[in-house]
């Protein structure tokens, strides 16, 4: 690894939204822990962002964005999310749900007929939560060999049309990309756009997300950091992946400033109804166990409500978290596949709320995956 060059934004705490532990007590415990997760070598470089209430308390990454060209990672680093994506596809949904373009309880059949059978009874609300039990394309064992390919959504899922359901709608919980592929159909079918062109007006736009977007590779995007791998201990390019086949599962890139106003906005009522909202935060029946709403997980953290997400794709990991009574919000975007944010931010977490560090620290990796999640 290259000699660590760390750049940081700290933003002085403004008096309305003073809290304890102190800002300055934040960033530095921060620091720390930026620095250990770099050192163990997961990762060429992570960015980092802490909001409370929409007020920045860190904005700022650690590393490189890209060893090659020696760029340090800044917080305007873009990287790609993989499933950290399924939120904004969840939340499109969500919308037209709110009006009255789309029924949750309906079943898929009525926007895509041309599915096979056994599928169309699925319901948007099965896709929703992962409980449609329809296979799951990114398990076909050929799949990693035509990652380079370009694909459409039509192409991607054809080889699963045969296989066999997994089990009745419904009745089981189990992780789909696939699910999340159909969504973005239904969203297509639903408003007659594309769906990249669609979050681009539903979303980006309006929300001012302006580095957040479908990563192509033919596309320049201005600071896009670079994806690695580990082989044998050592850093190398991950291998190419076509986000073409993560599609509304997982093909968007970000930064830590952008998620953190996504997290804002989502959470405080700018981006769906109540009623909506309750229904992508409320895990319930066969997901409940799981914890699964609508591409947020719910958890706890001392007590406090913790609404989270995060994503793997070839060369890049994520974490987001949104702490509902604090209004707080937590980033971690790394480039490389086994770096492990999750930990990591849980550990941010319990800094800003002031809890003492769990154990174990923030050094482990992450195991190696196969498929984008």
């Amino acid at each position: 690894m290259r000699r660590l060059v760390s750049t940081l934004i700290i933003v002085p705490a403004l008096a309305a939204a003073q809290v304890r532990p102190t800002n300055a007590t934040i960033v530095h415990q921060v620091d720390s822990l930026a620095r250990a997760f770099i050192a163990a070598g997961s990762t060429p470089s992570i960015a980092i962002s802490i909001t409370r209430g929409g007020n920045p308390i860190v904005m700022g990454a650690w590393g490189k964005s890209d060893i090659e060209q020696n760029v340090d990672a800044t917080s305007i680093s873009v990287y790609e999310l993989g499933s950290a994506t399924k939120q904004f596809t969840a939340a499109a949904i969500m919308q037209l749900v709110d009006q009255g373009k789309v029924k949750i309880d309906e079943s898929i059949g009525s926007y895509l007929p041309s599915l096979p059978e056994a599928w169309r009874a699925v319901t948007v609300h099965e896709l929703l939560n992962h409980t449609s039990g329809i296979p799951n394309y990114t398990a076909v064992p050929a799949w990693p060999q035509r990652w380079g390919e370009e694909m459409t959504p039509d192409t991607m899922i054809a080889p699963t049309f045969n296989v066999p359901m997994d089990f009745a709608p419904g009745t089981k919980y189990k992780y789909d990309n696939q699910g999340y592929v159909l969504l973005g159909m239904i969203i297509e079918r639903v408003t007659g756009k594309r769906w990249v062109v669609d979050f681009a007006e539903r979303f980006a736009k309006p929300l001012g997300l302006s580095s957040t977007r479908v990563c192509d590779v033919a596309s320049i995007i201005p600071h896009r950091a670079r994806g690695y791998d580990l082989l044998n201990d050592t850093v190398v390019n991950a291998p190419y992946f076509s986000v073409s086949q993560a599609f509304s599962a997982g093909a968007i890139c970000s930064t830590v400033g952008d998620m953190a106003r996504w997290n804002l906005a989502l959470h405080t009522g700018k981006v769906v109804s109540a009623a909506s909202y309750r229904l992508m935060t409320t895990p319930e029946g066969a997901a409940a166990a799981s914890r699964y709403g609508f591409a947020l997980i719910i958890d706890t953290i001392a007590g406090h409500k913790l609404i989270q997400h995060g994503g793997s794709i070839p060369g890049f990991t994520s974490a987001n978290a949104w702490v509902s009574d604090e209004e707080l919000s937590v980033t971690v975007l790394a480039n490389s596949l086994r770096g492990n944010p999750g930990l990591l931010s849980r550990q941010i977490l319990r800094a800003a709320l002031g809890l003492p560090p769990a154990a174990p620290t923030v050094t482990g990796r992450r195991p190696p995956a196969s498929n984008p999640e």
